[in-house]
Parts: C-alpha cells; structure tokens; sequence
C-alpha cells in the first residue's frame, strides 16, 4: 500500500507546480483539437485520437492530475461541442479512467504490456460497466441490453487504442519531447 500511497503523493505534488498546470493546459488544447479528428467506422466504432493525449498527461503527471484532467476535459468538450445534454456520470467515468491510466503509467516503464493492461482495466471499468450502467439510465434500456454491443466495441477497440498509443508515445520519447515536456533537458 505504501506504493500505491507514494504514487498519488507524488502525482499530488505535481499539481503544486505550474509547470505540470500551463503544460496539461496546453494539453488540453490539443486534446480538444484531436477531439475533431475522428475515423468512424460502421455505426459504433470510431478512432478517436483526443485519448491519447488524456493518457500522455496521466502517465506523466500521474493519477491525481490525470483524474482532474480527464473531469475538466469532459466539461470543456462538452462546453465546446455538446452532443446530447450534459451528464455528470459521463464526468465521473473520464476521472477514473485517468485514475487508473495514471496508476498504471505513471513513473513506471512503459511497455506494450503495460499499455494493454491499462487499456484493458479502463475498457471494462469504464467503458462497459459504467458507461454502459450510465447510458441505460439515460435511456430507459435494460444494462445487460446494452452490455454485448458495448463489450464487442470495446473488445475491438482495446487492441487499436493500446498500440496507437504505445506508438505514439514510444516515438515521442525517442524524439525527446517527454524529457523536454518534464523540463529535464
């Protein structure tokens, strides 16, 4: 327990410097611009790219700041792009994601395991159970009628999203732009 203890203490003095504030800001604005690029394929299944930028902030500032970073950029989408009306469900769901994407990424190796572990938790976690519990108070639909068509999106989408931002991530360490991000060049 002292790990996991050290961990959100750390992510928590994160937040104590402006650095890690102007830079997940920054973030948050590409997040929003990434939101706008998205490949639909068929009716369920879409490519979104604004999530890798959630899960960059989360493993570099940990799971304290990733949660309130996953909230706010939920709101701020919402604010900028309303689909639908606004529920706070859907709010609790992008802080625990950053949560757990932090608690996986954060000061730890990334590896391909890892990533896919990660994405794993936040695909059942969050996608199939709360979201889907979520979407079936907003509708009026039985949990475990929505459930199958949710997990077989997720079961699709796991793999993609965990190698598009194993990648993404690898190249831009390779690049330098982690260390420089950090502030340790």
């Amino acid at each position: 327990m002292s790990k996991m203890t050290s961990l959100f203490a750390g992510s928590y003095r994160e937040f104590k410097n402006v650095r890690t504030i102007t830079t997940a800001a920054m973030f948050g604005a590409l997040s929003v611009i990434l939101g706008y690029f998205t490949i639909q394929i068929g009716d369920y299944i879409k490519i979104g790219f604004s999530t890798i930028v959630n899960q960059f902030v989360c493993s570099l500032f940990g799971p304290v700041v990733g949660a309130v970073f996953g909230g706010t950029m939920d709101i701020v989408k919402f604010l900028i792009k309303p689909t639908g009306a606004f529920f706070p469900g859907f709010t609790l769901v992008a802080i625990v994601a950053g949560l757990i994407y932090g608690c996986f990424y954060y000061k730890r190796p990334l590896t391909l395991w890892r990533v896919l572990l990660a994405e794993l938790t936040v695909c059942v976690i969050c996608n199939m159970l709360m979201s889907t519990y979520f979407l079936s108070m907003l509708y009026g639909k039985g949990f475990l009628a929505l459930l199958p068509m949710r997990a077989f999106k997720n079961l699709i989408m796991w793999p993609i999203n965990s190698i598009l931002f194993y990648t993404v991530r690898k190249m831009l360490e390779s690049a330098g732009v982690v260390r420089l991000v950090k502030g340790h060049v």
